[in-house]
């Protein structure tokens, strides 16, 4: 009986619950795995995503299309506009190869639940089998609930809970399976369509052994010292394994055994830069999970539904500033002339340049939220829209609405030596260290560059007066 793997977010052959099973049904009986992938242009507009995600999409899937052949599965290329096609593309291939079971391993966004749901009707209808499989998160969806198998809106709560399912169920990634084919020729990969055209140069090198490689490199060398850097950018700190997870080149699970293999080989003195990091894996179980219970997030509304009362300002010139990176805020700037130019931001910018938008422009969460992910490698929309409607104060376990970053503290506190400023504003350069974070507050700024488009202090206060009058 045929095996069709239908491939999504999850573009790996280790640690793929949805193609192990598939093999493992082949070897229980007659038949042949196949595999599919559906290029949905129109969706991923839809979508805001990136020229940068979409490029690194299509190489890490010629990758896979190779480890694929090499092992005798084909791996078919379906291009349809948007997901309302995918029901009907996937019963024709099934009927094409004659399909008894169609895997695929679950994605939580409502407009993917949907997809699935009509996908299931109509191959039931036609006797194909579904089967699908919980895979993005480490703990499943649903496990890590309070004492009210309720889900959790606060993360500290959530990784204790977390970590003790960790320590007693120990997940260990799947293998990649041994599927015994004749080798085939890997399949051709289209061109990025045209709207996603001129992506910037690529982050990562592609496909899951340079994944693998990546990650190990970074607990190898970095690792220890994460906690300790992981806020100042302008040191290589972070892991950059983001784009990887996005598209499911590396799963949860296999970053969560490496973490936890390169802390036993740490004295106890030197384990917490990379325990630290593999709270970064359960912060994104968390606002995976969030986007499971609470579908409203996915489809541009506030966690927090009182906050939708907010009376925005008109966003206007201020975010086109704010996009270009010419607001007068050096460490703003410098961040989205970053993100502008390579389709990445070190996290810690992310939170001051979303904070810098929402409290001192305060302009809606929703319109940064979709630029990010219009130009970011690694747009992920659970981690994305968590991270915006933390710093927007809209969100579970949000920042509290009178918390507001000083963006040129935080820029003096984290890039003291002006490194980072100096690699975007080259405007800056010749600017003292001191000078670099605030150039109008010696009066004149340099050529080339603007004033603040925002006073800090009487935006924050405005910003603060108008969550305190919606809490009254």
């Amino acid at each position: 009986m045929n095996q069709l793997v239908w491939f999504r977010n999850d573009l790996r052959c280790a640690d793929n619950p949805a193609l192990t099973a598939a093999c493992e049904a082949v070897k229980q009986g007659d038949g042949e795995v196949s595999a599919c992938f559906l290029i949905t242009p129109g969706q991923w507009q839809q979508h805001d995503w990136s020229p940068a995600r979409v490029a690194l999409v299509l190489d890490h899937l010629e990758a896979l299309g190779r480890d694929l052949a090499r092992s005798g599965i084909k791996l078919e290329i379906l291009t349809h506009s948007t997901f309302d096609d995918s029901a009907d593309a996937l019963l024709t291939l099934a009927r094409r190869l004659n399909i008894h079971t169609l895997h695929f391993n679950e994605e939580y966004g409502v407009n993917e639940r949907r997809r699935d749901r009509a996908v299931r009707n109509a191959l039931a209808a036609q006797d194909v089998r579904v089967c699908k499989y919980r895979d993005q998160t480490v703990a499943p969806v649903g496990s890590v609930m309070t004492q009210q198998d309720q889900p959790y809106s606060v993360f500290t709560p959530f990784s204790r809970r977390w970590w003790e399912w960790v320590n007693v169920e120990h997940p260990m990634p799947l293998a990649a399976p041994q599927y015994k084919g004749k080798a085939l020729q890997p399949p051709e990969i289209p061109a990025a369509p045209g709207a996603f055209s001129n992506p910037p140069p690529a982050l990562v090198k592609t496909g899951e052994a340079a994944a693998h490689s990546a990650l190990n490199e970074f607990l190898d060398s970095r690792g220890v010292d994460y906690k300790k850097n992981r806020d100042f950018p302008a040191i290589n700190g972070t892991s950059l394994i983001s784009p990887y997870l996005a598209s499911g080149v590396l799963s949860g699970r296999q970053c969560l055994q490496a973490g936890l293999e390169a802390l036993r080989a740490e004295p106890s003195s030197e384990s917490d830069g990379i325990r630290t990091w593999i709270n970064e894996i359960c912060w994104r179980d968390f606002y995976i999970q969030i986007l499971y219970h609470y579908p409203r997030v996915s489809m541009h509304r506030a966690y927090k539904p009182e906050t939708e009362q907010l009376k925005w300002n008109t966003p206007g010139n201020d975010f086109e500033a704010w996009k270009n990176g010419n607001t007068g805020i050096p460490i703003v700037d410098a961040a989205m002339r970053q993100l502008n130019q390579t389709g990445w931001m070190h996290n810690r910018l992310r939170m001051i340049t979303a904070m810098f938008l929402t409290k001192n422009l305060f302009v809606d969460w929703r319109l940064g939220e979709a630029y990010f992910m219009s130009k970011l490698a690694d747009g992920f929309l659970a981690s994305n829209n968590g991270g915006w409607q933390w710093s927007a104060s809209t969100g579970t376990d949000a920042a509290p609405y009178f918390r507001v970053f000083n963006p040129v503290t935080q820029s003096e506190r984290f890039d003291p030596k002006g490194t980072f400023l100096r690699q975007y504003l080259p405007e800056l350069r010749d600017l003292d260290n001191k000078r670099i974070h605030n150039p109008a507050a010696g009066g004149t700024v340099p050529k080339g560059y603007t004033r603040p488009i925002a006073d800090l202090k009487e935006s924050r206060k405005a910003a603060i007066a108008h969550f305190q009058a919606l809490k009254d």
